[in-house]
């Protein structure tokens, strides 16, 4: 006699930037090494289960290292996604310290952002290379879906939590200069930050519902009446901010437990490879498995 198999649980992950290298709370958590094809990601991938959320697992991993041990250009940021994607996860929530362009975004406030501007240089952020390209939709480069839930999550754990605004990912390591803060402001961009770009690309290539909470922590380098952005600044206020990421987290489970049939962007890649298939090297297929299985067998 064959016993029915236990559908797999919802795998949700969670990628936690400076002050968030852990959380808490969570049932029977296990770290799992994960190659890729990218090389080792920025450390193990913590997996466990909230005790009241049977059927959803949390899988999280600390953007920089445990221990902090990777600057912003650093960071694997490809091994990290394929390593999500690789364990089933359908969903990630970002967690990060962002610098303020705009007066009324206080520091130890929420922005849950809705767009980006790339101002890195030379980071790689798409798995098609080698012979295999394809293009992605990215006018809405966050989930509208989970950033939906995050902003109800927010409002709900009563943050002061702001609805939509520009990211702008900065190369670093170092903070702006005071004329590109002023620019960043003349665009009209709420937030400044160093990573998130980067895994937002990544995410949708890999059909993944990704979506940011931006918590500020200070006002980058604009505002005269304020002193100038330092690392102790931002170590002290994301630690205050961290409590309130923890909750929202929490508070964000149950809804995305909730939704109504597959991720959002589960199908994001579907059409988007350019390359015949009889072009594509066999190795790179078979290297590419999670992200590509379904579309070139």
């Amino acid at each position: 006699m064959t016993t029915p198999q236990q559908p797999a649980p919802l795998r949700i992950g969670v990628i936690g930037g400076s002050g968030l290298y852990e959380i808490d709370g969570l049932k029977d958590l296990t770290d799992v090494e994960v190659e890729t094809p990218f090389g080792p990601p920025s450390g193990p991938l913590a997996v466990g289960r909230l005790a009241d959320m049977p059927g959803v697992e949390l899988v999280f991993l600390a953007r920089h290292g445990r221990n902090h041990q990777f600057n912003p250009s650093e960071v694997p940021y490809r091994a990290n996604i394929f390593a999500m994607k690789a364990l089933g996860v359908s969903w990630i929530v970002s967690v990060s310290a962002v610098g303020s362009l705009q007066m009324e975004v206080e520091p130890s406030h929420m922005v849950i952002i809705d767009q980006f501007i790339d101002r890195t240089k030379n980071r790689p952020s798409t798995f098609f290379t080698d012979g295999i390209v394809a293009h992605v939709g990215f006018g809405d480069p966050v989930c509208p879906t989970l950033r939906r839930y995050l902003l109800e999550a927010a409002k709900e754990t009563g943050a002061t939590v702001h609805d939509g605004g520009t990211y702008v990912c900065m190369e670093g390591p170092a903070f702006s200069t005071r004329a590109e803060s002023n620019m960043y402001r003349s665009f009209g961009a709420r937030v400044i930050g160093m990573t998130n770009l980067p895994e937002s690309k990544l995410a949708r290539e890999a059909e993944i519902s990704y979506a940011t909470i931006a918590m500020s922590t200070d006002y980058d380098c604009w505002h005269e009446g304020h002193e100038d952005v330092t690392v102790e600044q931002v170590v002290r206020v994301a630690r205050q901010n961290v409590s309130i990421a923890r909750q929202i987290i929490r508070a964000v489970v149950p809804r995305i437990a909730a939704h109504d049939g597959p991720a959002p962007q589960s199908n994001a890649l579907a059409g988007a490879i350019m390359t015949r298939t009889d072009a594509i090297p066999a190795e790179r297929i078979a290297a590419l498995g999670p992200l590509v299985s379904k579309y070139l067998g």
